[in-house]
């Protein structure tokens, strides 16, 4: 069992810069895949930024956060970050962290709102 608690969500004029946080605890030596999602009512989840841990550590993107969102993370306090700037409103959403296991096992956070104000 992997718990993941989000916290760094808030408002935010457009332009402006916010941080997201998620901390994980339990069984985290089997993570393999982290990630930042967020959904809009009416909308379906999407992937935000993921890192992927193995031989070599890959991030990806979605293509609409390129060159503002930067995905981080702090291993000694098993926490990734999601740095987010130059941000749209178009980027209003509520935003969940999610971890999956090396026997794909996903765990999700509880979400954090971001809104941007135009």
């Amino acid at each position: 069992q992997v718990q993941l608690v989000e916290s760094g969500g808030g408002l935010v004029q457009a332009g402006g810069s916010l941080r997201l946080s998620c901390k994980a605890s339990g069984s985290i030596s089997n993570i393999v895949t982290m990630g930042w999602y967020r959904q809009d009512p009416g909308k379906q989840r999407e992937l935000v930024a993921s890192i992927t841990i193995g031989g070599r550590t890959n991030y990806a993107y979605t293509d609409s956060v390129k060159g503002r969102f930067t995905i981080s993370r702090d291993n000694a306090k098993n926490t990734i970050h999601l740095q987010m700037n130059s941000l749209k409103p178009e980027d209003t959403a509520v935003y969940y962290c999610k971890h999956r296991t090396v026997f794909g096992a996903d765990y999700w956070g509880q979400g954090t709102q971001v809104t941007v104000s135009s």
